[in-house]
């Protein structure tokens, strides 16, 4: 929306005046266009609200065949909205659009979780993280007013995100259902071994390890039903689990790294860089970004994911308590303002290595199938929550107290890199009851200890 704004807020203006015969006032035009903005976030809570109920009484593939359709749906309302004359349509299709991100990046992430061996588990759920960096890249790309940035094409600019909507529509049906979904959630044994099959092409000794596995899980389930994101919240038994995905995962917007994009331009501009050249420099970020989190997908198997959220918010946190002090005597040398847009990029890509792709495989990692639905939606409701609440908030912010509001994200990533490195047990290479047993550790520690001290103290009268 960045690129076409002002093509947008001009196109809002002729349609006020052509129904009213006056121009669009400045503050009811501002109004317009943060709901323009702002109502994105909402439809991606939405979207991560209904996760649960549908992902339970539909299968994974389904549901994301059905979604496809929603996106499809927004773009069309895109194009016809300047034809009709109607910015309403942009606005709902802003709501479409975020209710099939919401829904589908959660179900997306559950079915890679889901059709993935243990052993790259983690790289493919990473690979939603890479796709949503070239995603923002290529919108920056082809937003330039060289292509697509333009009065007569911004409609279809803004319909762009219904392309992979219609690929994923055409594709998803030669693809199977979850594996772990037809055994563990509908009891389809031979349905479940098929799609291994297709999945992995590997010998019968790696498939029966995992229907091992999935029999263990699923025998362990079979007296309850899949839980609800009140029972998330309530239960004792995933309570740690809960705490592990979620500081991570709300620090995708506490982080600061909005703060980074958002001084970005001040940055570029104290460095004496163009106008014209600003966004050029900026799809410089947007590539680091991708860079770093395709990166990322390749380590986080051999580093595991602890080591990369530890201390990518422990990194981030440092790099923009250094950043605070340069902004704050950035005129006292003339170098500065370069070596700030150096560590402007740096903080992107310590972004990319550790918060923004580790954070992504978490709930698929932490939780077991029944818990699985309601836990991506919790995340997603954080996260979503989380974007608008920065969106309405962090230019106040920033009024108030300028540079300085770095500061309250740097005492956000320690905190979080600090709970990382020293309470949350590693998951790389574990088997989901494996990751059950090590949090049941921290689950039931107190009911561990008590027992322990009344079998001492039951040895020692005798």
């Amino acid at each position: 929306m960045t690129s076409p704004a002002e093509h947008i807020q001009s196109f809002v203006n002729q349609t006020w005046l052509g129904r009213y015969d006056v121009p669009v006032g400045e503050s009811t035009n501002t109004l317009i266009w943060s709901f323009m903005v702002s109502t994105l976030s909402l439809g991606g809570l939405f979207g991560t609200m209904t996760c649960v109920s549908l992902s339970a009484k539909y299968r994974r593939k389904t549901c994301l065949q059905i979604n496809n359709v929603v996106a499809i749906l927004a773009a069309v309302m895109m194009i016809l909205s300047r034809m009709v004359k109607s910015f309403e349509m942009i606005l709902l299709a802003r709501f479409l659009y975020g209710y099939n991100a919401g829904l589908g990046i959660n179900l997306h992430l559950m079915y890679l979780g889901e059709i993935a061996p243990k052993r790259m588990r983690g790289f493919l759920a990473l690979t939603s993280s890479a796709y949503l960096s070239v995603g923002k890249l290529l919108g920056q790309v082809i937003g330039l007013k060289e292509l697509m940035g333009t009065e007569d094409m911004w409609p279809y600019l803004l319909a762009v995100s219904g392309l992979p909507a219609i690929l994923q529509f055409v594709s998803m049906p030669f693809f199977p259902e979850a594996p772990r979904y037809l055994y563990i959630d509908k009891g389809d044994e031979d349905g479940c071994k098929k799609a291994l099959q297709w999945l992995w092409r590997e010998d019968d000794v790696n498939l029966k390890i995992e229907m091992e596995d999935m029999r263990k899980e699923r025998e362990s389930a079979q007296v309850t039903q899949t839980k609800t994101m009140l029972d998330a919240l309530r239960d004792r038994s995933v309570r740690w689990q809960l705490m592990a995905m979620l500081i991570p995962c709300s620090g995708l917007q506490f982080c600061g790294i909005n703060a980074i994009y958002f001084y970005a331009f001040d940055i570029f501009r104290e460095s004496g860089v163009p106008e014209e050249k600003m966004h050029y420099l900026a799809l410089g970020i947007g590539a680091a970004e991708v860079i770093t989190v395709s990166a990322c997908a390749f380590m986080i198997e051999r580093a595991g994911r602890k080591k990369l959220l530890g201390y990518g918010y422990l990194l981030m946190g440092v790099m923009m308590s250094v950043l605070t002090v340069l902004l704050t005597i950035k005129d006292w040398y003339p170098w500065l303002p370069y070596f700030n847009i150096a560590l402007l990029f740096f903080v992107i890509c310590i972004y990319g290595l550790g918060p923004c792709g580790a954070s992504m495989c978490l709930p698929a990692d932490l939780f077991l199938q029944m818990w699985r639905p309601s836990a991506f939606a919790v995340g997603g409701i954080v996260n979503w929550g989380g974007l608008f609440l920065i969106g309405m908030l962090f230019p106040y912010v920033v009024d108030g107290i300028g540079q300085f509001c770095f500061l309250v994200f740097v005492a956000y990533c320690i905190v979080t890199a600090a709970f990382m490195l020293y309470f949350i047990p590693e998951t790389k290479g574990k088997s989901s009851m494996e990751i059950t047993e090590e949090f049941n550790k921290l689950n039931y520690k107190k009911c561990s200890t008590e027992l322990e001290k009344g079998i001492d103290l039951f040895a020692t009268k005798l």
